[in-house]
């Protein structure tokens, strides 16, 4: 194992060397998504400014830990700390790679507090389904948006699951859709009536668009499949038009979906199914949105339920 040096470092030497080791980094990076390539070599920049005069393979696990705890101090959460451990990770990684002499890694052992874990919004049952019940018109593009809205809510699907579903996935006979969720694993969900009715009018619609090569269920006015981004776009204007008086997301639709399911039946196996959700951890969290609509009908019915402040009970 490799020593580390015990004298004062030239402070020059260190910050040249420490700067051209987070640009071979940045270029290590090339191959990975812009928003990874983007944050990484921003937290591992930042490493290297809270190193100051150190350089960055002389750090120790007891100085990183010292400052995740600094970071969390200055008020970073949890998630952005073990994104930034996970940079940090990463480029010593990287060191290793291309430093056969650097056999240490600092990052051994150390973890992220943890986050309090946020629970996800969600419409209620007569805000979705105002949303969705788009007026019936005759226009081709209004068609398309109550399909693609009655079927994110009646079926629970993940935004890159809206965008990429094709037209062979989707039954209306028998009442179900194929998608391909997380880890490139199918599963099938029902689809409800409301749902099958908007897109069979759409569907309608769209053979009049498009070449009959064209796999994509919806599609843009150019004919081509719909980006993540204009769905977002356009869930967000019909969230305005339709009275609603905040923020509307497709991720909201998927939870709106799992929680009024689960209030209705119950059945957290059969909901986490649905979701495609490879632990029922992750489901549970619905459990506490039904919790609180239980927790806000108390409050507003029990007679009970509101103690004045400083009151003995």
């Amino acid at each position: 194992m490799r020593k580390r040096a015990t004298a004062a470092p030239d402070v020059a030497v260190a910050s040249a060397a420490n700067a051209a080791l987070t640009a071979a980094f940045a270029r290590h990076l090339a191959t990975r998504p812009a928003h990874t390539r983007n944050a990484y070599a921003r937290d591992v920049a930042r490493l290297a400014e809270s190193a100051g005069e150190a350089p960055l393979e002389g750090l120790t696990r007891a100085q990183l830990a010292r400052l995740l705890a600094g970071f969390h101090g200055d008020g970073l959460s949890g998630r952005s700390l073990a994104r930034m451990l996970s940079a940090w990770r990463s480029f010593y990684r990287f060191l290793r790679e291309v430093d056969a002499t650097f056999v240490d890694d600092p990052c051994a052992g150390l973890k992220a507090p943890k986050s309090v874990r946020r629970l996800p919004s969600a419409l209620s049952p007569d805000e979705a389904v105002r949303l969705v019940a788009i007026e019936d018109r005759d226009d081709r593009w209004s068609l398309r948006d109550r399909a693609l809205l009655e079927l994110a809510y009646s079926s629970g699907l993940r935004l890159s699951e809206l965008a990429g579903l094709d037209v062979q996935r989707i039954d209306l006979a028998t009442g179900e859709v194929r998608v391909w969720g997380k880890g490139s694993k199918e599963r099938v969900v029902p689809v409800g009536a409301p749902a099958r009715e908007a897109l069979a009018r759409w569907l309608a619609q769209r053979s009049t668009l498009v070449d009959d090569d064209e796999r994509a269920l919806f599609i843009s006015a150019r004919g081509r499949r719909m980006a993540a981004r204009t769905i977002e776009r356009r869930l967000a204007t019909w969230a305005v038009r339709q009275g609603l008086d905040r923020h509307v997301h497709p991720h909201m639709l998927r939870h709106s979906f799992a929680s009024h399911l689960l209030q209705s039946s119950g059945d957290l196996r059969a909901v986490q199914e649905m979701l495609g959700h490879a632990s029922i951890a992750s489901t549970q969290v619905y459990t506490h949105l039904d919790f609180q609509a239980l927790a806000k009908v108390y409050d507003m019915a029990h007679p009970r339920a509101k103690r004045k402040t400083g009151s003995v009970p």
